[in-house]
């Protein structure tokens, strides 16, 4: 199989790397990518962003399955631009990934699907944004009703940050606050077939013991052994099955990635958000711990027989990944700057630790920086300090001026 992933970041590289080992796939390309994806896959120029550009591609190469990683192509239809161009492509169509790219949306589909959730008001003018807020109370919940990076969320006890971020919003989502730990369950879905991976838990705030501003995410671990082993079990027939069901009922059917970003509260089970993609840096951490090799799995998602595929197998060990971030990320990060230590890492760390490329181009001779998430240092373990250790020994080594990282990543739970 010829397979063609679309994008250039961590997740990216996440999906060439499990891509790359995958016995039946014979070429595998990523466009635009980055220079760590380049080591496993070849390199095209595209605009990721133009379905008919990304479609071309794909028919001059002979892919045979296109994967679309990030979320914005899936918004704007690029996964339709592929169909229709007769190739499978893992990924919703642009109707069905407003999952994602409109909470609003979301909202809606919940409550058709009768998935829990927090309640919440939609607003669009400040008389709204001041009536939500005020319904509601600290701690304030915010939520930008577009694509934002998974920085369009504030959470604060402080009424006016609230509502200066509410204001800067074309169409804002204000709802309760939930309480309890965070979960990521990721499942891979034909439209009809839900078959769920397993849960990871990632770090969405800058700085250690959940402070600083929120990012993209700092870093992931899995398995989560606080959680109920029942808890997939539950997710699968509280919300990933009934979303599901309820998108196909409406006639705009999910094929490809949902992913479920929920909160263990004292009331049970709340859906914070969906998304329509992998989650970064979560997929890092998941596909280091998945046995059943990817292609096929992505294949039958895209052209329907995910009932037909056996059980996914995983590996009985933990994993986790540290994000090494570029100087005031999450700010306006600063770019350019040489990466030394990624050969250190590969000599004396692999193949139980491993770096994924998130924001780095080829600048002559030199790996630099090219973005605020720089790289995702992911490390296998028998245990999550076993990972830990792995991870952060081989983050050590890297060297890039100004960067910084996060010091906990899964450190309560390798310790509890």
């Amino acid at each position: 199989m010829k397979v063609l992933v679309i994008g250039g970041g961590a997740r990216e590289h996440a999906l060439c790397r499990s891509l790359s080992l995958d016995p039946d796939v014979t070429a595998l390309y990523c466009a635009p990518g980055n220079a760590g994806i380049a080591e496993v896959a070849e390199l095209h120029p595209v605009d990721a962003l133009d379905g008919d550009a990304v479609a071309r591609l794909a028919t001059d190469l002979g892919a045979e399955l296109v994967v679309v990683g990030p979320e914005a192509p899936l918004v704007a239809g690029v996964a339709d631009a592929v169909r229709a161009a007769g190739i499978p492509c893992f990924g919703p169509s642009g109707e069905a990934a407003q999952l994602e790219g409109s909470k609003a949306f979301a909202k809606d589909v919940m409550a058709g699907a009768g998935v829990p959730t927090a309640r919440s008001y939609v607003c669009t003018t400040p008389a709204e944004i001041d009536a939500a807020l005020d319904a509601f109370g600290a701690p304030y919940v915010v939520k930008d009703d577009g694509l934002a990076a998974g920085k369009g969320v504030v959470v604060t006890d402080d009424v006016e940050a609230a509502r200066t971020h509410a204001l800067a919003c074309d169409r804002v989502v204000i709802e309760e606050f939930l309480d309890g730990p965070e979960v990521s369950l990721f499942a891979i879905t034909d439209g009809t077939t839900v078959l769920p991976l397993q849960p990871a838990q990632d770090f969405k705030r800058a700085l250690d013991n959940d402070e600083g501003p929120n990012t993209g995410g700092m870093g992931a671990y899995s398995p989560l052994p606080w959680t109920d082993p029942k808890l997939v079990d539950e997710v699968m027939q509280s919300v990933l099955q009934p979303t599901v069901d309820e998108l196909r009922r409406r006639g705009t059917p999910f094929s490809g990635l949902l992913y479920a970003g929920l909160a263990i509260t004292s009331r049970g089970v709340r859906v914070i958000e969906f998304n329509a993609r992998f989650g970064d840096p979560e997929t890092q951490v998941v596909l280091a711990r998945l046995k059943t090799p990817l292609a096929g799995v992505l294949l039958a998602s895209a052209d329907g027989t995910l009932d037909e595929l056996p059980a996914l197998r995983w590996r009985d060990e933990a994993a986790v990944t540290v994000v090494i971030a570029s100087h005031n990320y999450p700010g306006t990060p600063r770019t350019g700057d040489p990466i030394h230590g990624l050969d250190d890492v590969a000599a004396q760390d692999a193949p139980h630790a491993y770096v994924l490329h998130a924001g780095t181009r080829r600048d002559g001779d030199e790996i630099v920086s090219a973005g605020g998430r720089v790289l995702s240092v992911t490390a296998t373990g028998k245990d999550l300090a076993g990972a830990r250790e792995r991870a952060y020994t081989a983050v050590a080594r890297i060297r890039l001026d100004g960067s910084q990282f996060r010091t906990d990543i899964a450190q309560k739970a390798a310790e509890a």
